[in-house]
């Protein structure tokens, strides 16, 4: 069996330091070859049959990935188009509890349908604030801005004591933390960092009762026979969460299933101890410079306050952070190295 770093030698070649994943991962050269052979089969006229085969073997990798059967799993584009759904289900009136300056997506829908009752707190202070009357508690895994990390078992326990139900977005986990599906009503995930597909797919897991959603959005693909359902209201909707799904970008989903496959035969226990070793050495590094980095202990996110203006210079200088509410963000995966965490440190240190 290949080992780890073969696997990562043989599909990462970066021309740079990338600590950016974060934004968006380095496709593996797998997943190149797979989005040149799906547009390859495009150009020439060829049936698509083996492109919806993909959608269907990405669905399959991402439920052994959440621990879910399959039919608990749905196929579509962003997660703000899940979110919608979600806050579709909703009843007038009800309350929503976010965490402070959690990712857009996982807020606007609740905010912009107007008749909801959206409660922000910080994220520490999550599962204490949900209170009888709390519909819905809405939160990222790990948080984009500074990769803090959700306590997502004490909002469990707070979320069915009140009896709430949650929607915790994967999409800064999924690849290096383990998704615990099945801790949380809704779940959902982007696919382009830390599981290394190219934009455009995402997952939404569901109850096996669907959670009283409604399939708002439903196109042909929701059909429980999708080809019998191109024409005319769906006749019948499909017995499982394909029901919700959207029509797949076909070549997204080429590339993501070569993507996941890899993610699997590495594993994402290895991931994990891999990059928070790394996470861990930048932030030594950074006492050392006499930089205290936001906590968020076993997260590959490090925001540092105050050097979120430096992210041009580190472009110039072939480093690829983030800037991000004036916090400078590294963020660490498989195909970085102890050289790239030193070389950030030494061109911060000077």
């Amino acid at each position: 069996m290949a080992t780890f770093d073969h696997l990562v030698r043989a599909e990462f070649a970066p021309e740079n330091t990338y600590l950016n994943t974060a934004s968006s991962a380095l496709l593996p050269a797998r997943t190149v070859t797979a989005l040149r052979d799906a547009a390859r089969l495009r150009a020439q006229g060829r049936p698509l049959d083996p492109l919806f085969a993909d959608v269907e073997a990405c669905r399959a990798a991402y439920a052994r990935l959440a621990g879910v059967p399959v039919r608990r799993v749905a196929a579509g584009a962003t997660v703000a188009l899940h979110t919608a759904l979600i806050a579709a289900s909703l009843p007038p009136g009800s309350e929503v509890l976010t965490a402070e300056g959690d990712f857009t997506s996982v807020l606007n829908p609740f905010h912009t349908r107007g008749d909801l009752k959206v409660r922000s707190v910080p994220l520490e202070r999550l599962a204490d604030s949900v209170r009888p009357g709390t519909a819905l508690v809405a939160v990222s895994a790990a948080q984009s801005a500074d990769g803090r990390i959700a306590d997502l078992a004490a909002l469990r326990e707070a979320a069915r004591g009140h009896g709430a139900r949650t929607y915790v977005d994967f999409s800064q986990a999924a690849g290096w933390l383990p998704v615990t599906a099945d801790a949380c009503d809704y779940s959902v995930t982007i696919t382009y960092k830390w599981l290394l597909g190219p934009h455009g797919a995402a997952f939404l897991v569901v109850p096996e009762d669907f959670g009283d959603l409604t399939p708002v959005q439903a196109g042909w693909v929701a059909g429980e026979n999708p080809w019998d359902s191109c024409y005319g209201p769906v006749a019948e909707l499909a017995h499982s969460a394909r029901r919700f799904d959207t029509t797949p970008a076909l070549l997204d989903y080429a590339g993501l299933r070569a993507s996941l496959e890899l993610v699997e035969e590495i594993g994402v226990d290895a991931v994990r101890a891999h990059d928070l070793a790394l996470a861990d050495r930048f932030r030594a590094g950074l006492a050392g410079l006499g930089r205290t980095p936001v906590p968020a202990p076993g997260s590959p996110i490090v925001s540092v306050p105050g050097l979120g203006a430096l992210q041009p210079e580190l472009a110039a200088a072939g480093i690829q952070v983030s800037n991000r509410a004036g916090n400078l963000r590294a963020s660490f995966h498989l195909y970085n190295t102890e050289d790239d965490v030193d070389r950030l440190l030494d061109v911060l240190s000077g």
